[in-house]
């Protein structure tokens, strides 16, 4: 056994991974090597922590197996980290789509004019943001889906490999597939639960979710995704934030991308909030840029905003204004949290 590693906590409570010492090479010898490719003279920073396992692969076994070396800083906020890296001449970087966003919202994109490379991490960086980022300064972002219970990132693309809004194919040493709710593989084109094999598994510490996790030798992430004929995957949603309203189903991040998109709106987090007429809405929590005002107004304004852009059934019909968003130490959105203000309010007034 070479380490445990807590998962972010972003469905509840955590669950504790074990990794062998064969886990933690993998990270370079599938990822790192095949995608990430660095080289003895990069400057690698990356936002996630030390002691997680996106951290401790970019920033450690990556850099230090290519001979490289490693930018390490306190928590960052995305403007400073814009100015890091250029001061420092980093040349790699890898942070939240979050960050990148509003990197490029504060003008700030100049400031990345060092990186030769950049990876997106945490969450699904939405296609707008990717397309704005090569326009502004001709990187091409890597993204990619990893899981603390994988120890790192299994499905990727990088250069001309990229498919703009695809999150990429399985990297060398991995298969994944799209599963239905019995567990059967699908094929193209229908949307269903992510699964993966590869040199690394889900061994969670003495905890039964293990069996959940873990279906007929698959380890099912908890995401949706569909996949096409060349084999790109395209991330639709979380499984457990497909909301359901009026019986349709929305996922959360399109309605997200279509609200951050709005020249008010620094971030925001969709959750379902329950309806007695429709089952569940669509609720959204929105942080606005300083000095903006959230009022009746502003609420009219975004939801007018994403009925502009995506089906009329999917706009939020609750927003709700806050200063921040909840998130763990790595920077990742803690949907549930939001999830549990809202059910609990339910409850009170039952």
């Amino acid at each position: 056994m070479a380490l445990f590693g807590p998962t972010s906590g972003s469905t509840g409570v955590p669950k504790i991974t074990t990794h062998f010492h064969r886990d933690i090479l993998s990270i370079d010898n599938t990822f790192g090597r095949h995608t990430l490719r660095l080289r003895p003279d990069d400057l690698v920073s990356c936002t996630a922590p030390l002691a997680f396992t996106f951290g401790l692969g970019i920033l450690v076994v990556c850099a230090l197996r290519a001979g490289a070396c490693a930018l390490l800083t306190e928590a960052v906020a995305p403007e400073p980290l814009a100015e890091l890296v250029a001061e420092a001449g980093v040349t790699v970087l890898a942070t939240a789509p979050t960050a990148y966003r509003q990197i490029l919202k504060a003008g700030k994109a100049d400031r990345l004019h060092s990186l030769r490379g950049a990876v997106s991490a945490g969450e699904h960086i939405p296609e707008d943001v990717w397309e704005q980022l090569r326009a502004e300064t001709g990187i091409k972002v890597i993204d990619g889906i990893g899981a603390t219970e994988m120890i790192h990132i299994f499905i990727s693309a990088a250069g001309d490999d990229i498919r703009p809004g695809s999150t990429g194919r399985p990297v060398p040493g991995y298969r994944a597939t799209i599963l239905d709710l019995d567990g059967e593989e699908v094929g193209p084109g229908v949307e269903g639960r992510l699964a993966v094999i590869g040199p690394v598994g889900c061994r969670y510490l003495d905890d039964r979710r293990q069996e959940n996790y873990v279906v007929r030798g698959w380890n099912v992430t908890g995401d949706t995704f569909v996949r096409d004929e060349d084999g790109y995957f395209y991330y639709r949603t979380r499984t457990d934030n497909m909301i359901v309203s009026s019986g349709y189903n929305i996922g959360g991040p399109e309605v997200e991308s279509a609200i951050n998109t709005h020249p008010d709106v620094v971030e925001s987090a969709v959750v379902a909030k329950p309806d007695p007429e429709r089952g569940s809405v669509v609720c959204a929590f929105v942080v606005l840029v300083e000095g903006v005002v959230g009022d009746d107004a502003k609420v009219k304004d975004i939801q007018d905003h994403v009925k502009a852009q995506l089906a009329p059934y999917k706009y939020p019909r609750a927003v709700r204004f806050c200063e921040a968003l909840p998130r763990n130490t790595s920077g990742k959105l803690q949907h549930f949290l939001l999830r549990r203000l809202v059910e609990s309010e339910k409850e009170n007034r039952a």
